[in-house]
């Protein structure tokens, strides 16, 4: 049940002995005969307004969901697959979790830049540099991994 405050006259609200309280039944209810348009204009504006929340709660959705559809799915999804990787493998060969490892910064991007396999294995072999256990098995994985894939370039605004 919604209610509606109004009055028979401009600014009979204010006086007190003027204003009206109107009980209004759920839409499909029968409250009686034909009510006044002011009770009818009402429920008539809130869904409205309604309305067009979800519409724009839908448009932000949809242009959200832009960004991703720009870059190419399967990429990003082999790109996250081997970042995990990365951080597993990371925390075995230094012994801790995530959050206490060392700052350690492997760039896939670099790495695909380098002109072959060995300017690769030098990059890695300088990021774990203060690893005190053998890196050889996790270098070698890890240019396995990524023989196959592309380097991300920024998505690109279309023109309109």
């Amino acid at each position: 049940m919604s209610v509606a405050t109004g009055g028979s006259e401009p600014g009979a609200a204010g006086g007190g002995g003027g204003s009206r309280v109107f009980f209004q039944s759920p839409r499909g209810g029968g409250g009686g005969g034909g009510g006044s348009s002011r009770e009818d204009s009402v429920p008539a504006a809130a869904v409205q307004v309604q309305q067009q929340q979800q519409q724009q709660q839908q448009q932000r959705r949809h242009q959200q969901g832009k960004v991703t559809v720009k870059y190419d799915r399967k990429e990003l999804r082999k790109r996250l697959v081997l970042e995990e990787w990365i951080v597993e493998q990371l925390g075995q060969l230094y012994g801790c979790e995530e959050e206490e490892m060392p700052d350690v910064e492997i760039d896939i991007d670099d790495l695909l830049d380098a002109a072959n396999e060995e300017e690769r294995a030098i990059k890695l072999q300088e990021a774990l540099v203060d690893c005190y256990k053998p890196t050889e098995e996790f270098i070698r994985e890890l240019l396995s991994r990524i023989r196959g894939m592309r380097k991300l370039s920024p998505p690109q605004k279309k023109s309109i």
